[in-house]
């Protein structure tokens, strides 16, 4: 058996169902894998996903896309590429309480903005606000990570960044109205989010076992598109105990559809990163324009 670690983004969520799905149902081992789920958790996000890759401590993360022009383009680059995307298009947002009064993004000027201090999150939230008719001065603070929903409901902040099938889901089953904001209707052609990323140089020496890795999750994640229940009851066991209020099958049922299909489900579509990467480049958030093939690695399944 190949042994393979993945550092996931969070901890267990809808987001990942696939991956335990994938390893209850032994697609993984089928194909002559092992493979064990890392969650941030361990070690209170004191090292990110990604750079547990880059440290050679796990082969795959989850990550955003920024996270792999980031790791290209800082002062000693690290050869990160996306070889899956989770979902066809975005489904995270800008949150605030919707008692504080924050009706659109432009009312976060002069707020408490907690950030996970992603190397282009300030930029894009102020653009953002830019977009909405602000003028994109507001407070940053960088909270623990994962107590970062906390600050937000504990009123220590004004807004943060949230996905909408798990903070957005939890919310509603606490009965806490929430608006958020998608970063589509302010004309921020955002990416992916998450990938996953690897090494290109692992990728190329480990084709076999990481396409093999590819086609089992992909199983997984359309068995739980096809299985919600199932899907959740893997994930249940794993769900943090501060998320242990949330509906999982609600967020299951929200979440699936985004997966995409048997035809599509991981695949990055050129023209929607380039966008993305010609959006991050004429906001100055980003120096150099990297081509989509330097970023994205294609592994057929």
């Amino acid at each position: 058996m190949k042994k393979l670690k993945i550092a996931l983004d969070w901890t267990a969520n809808t987001n990942h169902t696939g991956f335990y799905v994938a390893q209850k149902k032994g697609f993984y081992s089928a194909l002559g894998l092992e493979v064990e789920l890392i969650t941030p958790d361990s070690d209170n996000y004191t090292v990110t996903p990604a750079k547990k890759v880059e440290l050679g401590d796990a082969d795959f993360a989850l990550c955003p896309f920024e996270s792999i022009l980031s790791y290209r383009t800082k002062k000693t680059p690290f050869d990160a590429v996306a070889i899956a995307a989770i979902f066809r298009e975005d489904i995270s947002a800008i949150a605030a309480l919707a008692s504080s009064g924050i009706k659109s993004p432009q009312d976060l000027d002069g707020k408490h903005y907690a950030s996970y201090k992603a190397r282009y999150e300030d930029g894009i939230v102020r653009q953002m606000i830019k977009n909405d008719g602000g003028n994109g001065t507001f407070e940053i603070t960088y909270p623990d990570k994962l107590g970062i929903w906390e600050t937000l409901l504990k009123n220590k902040a004004d807004a943060t960044w949230v996905f909408r099938n798990w903070e957005g889901v939890q919310a509603k089953n606490e009965g806490i109205a929430l608006n958020m904001f998608k970063m589509s209707d302010y004309g921020i052609p955002y990416g992916y989010s998450p990938v996953i990323m690897a090494s290109k140089k692992q990728v190329i020496a480990n084709k076999t076992y990481f396409s093999n890795f590819l086609e089992a999750t992909k199983k997984g994640y359309l068995y739980a598109q096809e299985h919600p229940e199932f899907g959740i009851e893997c994930i249940a066991p794993f769900v943090a105990e501060q998320d242990k209020n949330i509906d999982l099958l609600q967020s299951q049922k929200f979440t699936s559809p985004y997966y995409g299909d048997k035809d599509n489900w991981g695949t990055l579509e050129e023209n929607k990163v380039e966008a993305y990467l010609n959006w991050i480049y004429e906001m100055g958030l980003e120096k150099t324009i990297l081509p989509f093939k330097d970023l994205v690695f294609k592994i057929h399944t």
